[in-house]
């Protein structure tokens, strides 16, 4: 564990943050912000959560981490899996998608836990050299994967069996039955990135799971929909007994 871990008696788990316009109170400024339910189900998962924001040189923190969260948000730049920008796509945002990307390639090469969420997810796979569906309707034909403009939708999975998701979700999947997970995206995973195993689809085939050769690194999980949107805490306590077990970056 970190320093820090030892002293809180949690791993310390870093979050992705968002940085952009926002209205609190009678102020509307620039701000590093990130919807609380992370924080939440991180400490609910036995971590303690801390907010990463979308700057140069924050790859330097990971030392001080234990495990790592890549958020939910925008779309990443298709510049940066060599595609051209689809009329759906949302505006990019350069510094977010450097900061990410920076970041997991860093936890990557230190052997850092990672859990990967919707964006996040996107993130990892693009790191790895894999490609992006830019707007997932146009390729499935329904707008299922997010329902709500302003919330989530729920829709199930199917877990792979004798995956590590399907014993992350053993309880939740038993016998092998699919999951309902809460869903907000209009993109998805195209190309899997080079050592990328995907591990759970919706019924219409979207990649909705990856995860990381072990041979790779020990502890890379991603997923596309939102645990942190749900009450299943099974992921978060999955990084969390990860960032407990893995040696601290300190240590390395």
């Amino acid at each position: 564990m970190s320093d820090s871990a030892l002293t809180t008696g949690r791993p310390v788990i870093g979050i992705s943050a968002y940085s952009q316009q926002a209205r609190w109170g009678s102020w509307d400024l620039p701000a590093v912000l990130l919807p609380r339910r992370y924080t939440d189900m991180v400490a609910a998962g036995g971590g303690q959560p801390v907010l990463l924001p979308p700057q140069a040189g924050v790859t330097s923190l990971l030392a001080r981490l234990d495990g790592l969260v890549l958020s939910g948000g925008g779309d990443i730049d298709p510049a940066r899996y060599g595609a051209e920008m689809d009329p759906h796509g949302g505006q990019p945002n350069q510094a977010r998608d450097t900061a990410e990307l920076n970041l997991f390639r860093a936890a990557f090469a230190i052997g850092l836990p990672v859990l990967g969420i919707c964006r996040g997810m996107q993130v990892i796979n693009v790191a790895m050299g894999g490609t992006l569906i830019q707007h997932l309707p146009d390729v499935v034909g329904h707008d299922g994967h997010s329902p709500l403009e302003h919330g989530y939708g729920r829709h199930d999975v199917r877990i792979a069996a004798g995956s590590r998701l399907a014993a992350i979700y053993a309880e939740a999947s038993a016998d092998g039955q699919p999951v309902s997970v809460p869903t907000h995206h209009h993109q998805a995973v195209a190309q899997l990135g080079a050592g990328l195993t995907a591990t759970a689809w919706t019924d219409d085939g979207t990649i909705e799971a990856l995860e990381l050769d072990p041979a790779e690194h020990p502890s890379v999980l991603a997923v596309q929909w939102h645990p942190e949107a749900g009450d299943d805490l099974s992921a978060f306590r999955w990084l969390i007994s990860a960032a407990a077990r893995e040696p601290s970056p300190l240590a390395r």
